[in-house]
């Protein structure tokens, strides 16, 4: 086979390979007067000209035209609006030539920051991120999206929050961070951005499966228009007086937290609260003793009738003899108070810290001792020799009261 026949059978198969098409470059001409048409695959790799008599052109290979890039489509949920737009990470080198819908589970997002949305967003409203595992919101984060109105960051682990990654100017309204704090000591965190006083607009707040035991006073003091907060499934032990000073609140969810009794003072503020439609206490281990007395009177009385919905399914766990007795039944003189165990554990924690006082005292005075044992030895010795010499003054009289003569001789010498 000629050289020439050679050499644009290899062009031929090299642009085959890259799937290219053959276009004419007049800047290398050959000097073969062979030239045909070669359709392979469906592509056009090589053409000739019919009229050439004396010279053909070379042809060069032209990269096929790009075909687009195959990003996946997120799937717009069914309720949505038409400026609803959900966030998701894309799914970039595992998209199929069929496109699917993105999920997070293929690539989860770790921080957020400015650069996680830097251009600015006019139409987003709704914005879905839960299920990542974000740890860190920086400062300006939502910046570019002023008219963001919903926003869910639950079942995310979130350790850093910046108490300036909302705008001054936001319309958020809805916030979601269920299952993000899953340690009461990130309180903290939580604690900066509601008291930040950026989220004016805020009307719904969802905290629900997280650690937290206890909410500081002037918690919500921020949300001036919070009208629904959700603190279900979360580790309350108690709810401090002034911890919801919120005057529009209008819906409290409270169940399946550790709560064993509502004191007084927060009774007579869910009287107080005009507003408050909805409370929700289902879930909570009940103690029926003498403490929940006047608990069992207010859920008789007719604010509770009005707030509590769920009343009927508050249940007793302890004390053992009114376990699952529903509170409405609960006769409140009948309500007692049971110290001894309180008293025992009273009891046993004043004997622990006798033991460790009188350890504490043994301690100092063996210390004492050891720093002074040289003064200690010489007073022995001193105590010592005193009581030898009274010793042998007795010895010496014993012996000359023994001896008449001896006596005698005492005598004289003393005239």
């Amino acid at each position: 086979m000629p050289p020439e026949e050679r050499e644009r059978r290899d062009f031929r198969r090299n642009c085959a390979e890259t799937g290219s098409d053959a276009v004419d470059d007049p800047a290398v001409e050959p000097s073969s007067r062979q030239h045909r048409s070669s359709v392979r695959r469906g592509v056009r790799r090589f053409t000739s000209s019919s009229n050439s008599s004396s010279s053909s052109s070379w042809r060069r290979c032209r990269p096929a035209p790009a075909a687009p890039p195959r990003v996946c489509a997120p799937r717009k949920p069914s309720n949505a609006s038409s400026t609803t737009v959900r966030a998701w990470t894309r799914c970039r080198d595992r998209c199929r030539p069929t496109p699917s819908p993105c999920s997070s589970q293929d690539y989860s997002i770790y921080n957020l920051s400015p650069d996680s949305f830097p251009t600015r967003l006019e139409q987003l409203t709704d914005l879905h991120l839960s299920g990542n595992e974000i740890t860190s919101v920086h400062s300006m984060v939502f910046d570019n999206l002023p008219n963001l109105v919903q926003l869910d960051l639950s079942d995310n682990t979130i350790l850093h929050f910046n108490e300036t990654a909302f705008p001054v100017n936001n319309v958020l309204q809805v916030l979601n961070l269920s299952s993000v704090f899953h340690n009461h000591t990130t309180i903290d965190v939580l604690l900066g951005v509601l008291r930040s006083g950026v989220l004016l607009h805020l009307t719904t707040l969802d905290l629900s499966d997280n650690g937290f035991v206890v909410f500081p006073d002037g918690m919500f003091d921020g949300l001036s228009k919070l009208t629904s907060l959700i603190l279900r499934n979360g580790s309350l032990v108690a709810l401090q007086n002034g911890t919801l000073p919120v005057t529009l609140l209008r819906e409290l969810d409270l169940r399946d937290n550790s709560l064993r009794e509502l004191p007084n003072a927060t009774l007579a503020e869910f009287s107080q609260k005009s507003g408050l439609r909805v409370l929700r206490l289902s879930g909570n281990p009940w103690r029926c003793d003498c403490f929940l007395e006047d608990m069992v009177v207010w859920l008789k009385g007719p604010a509770a009738t009005r707030l509590v919905q769920d009343r009927q399914n508050l249940t007793c766990v302890e004390p053992a003899a009114l376990r699952s007795t529903p509170l409405l039944r609960l006769e409140p003189a009948r309500l007692e108070c049971d110290y001894s165990n309180d008293m025992q554990g009273v009891l046993e924690t004043s004997y622990v810290f006798l033991g460790l006082v009188l350890a504490l005292i043994g301690v100092i005075f063996l210390l004492v001792l050891y720093l002074n044992r040289r003064g200690i030895k010489r007073w022995m010795y001193n105590i010592r020799d005193a009581c030898r010499d009274h010793m042998e003054g007795y010895h010496y009289r014993y012996e000359i009261n023994s001896d008449p003569r001896l006596a005698n001789l005492s005598i004289n010498s003393d005239v």
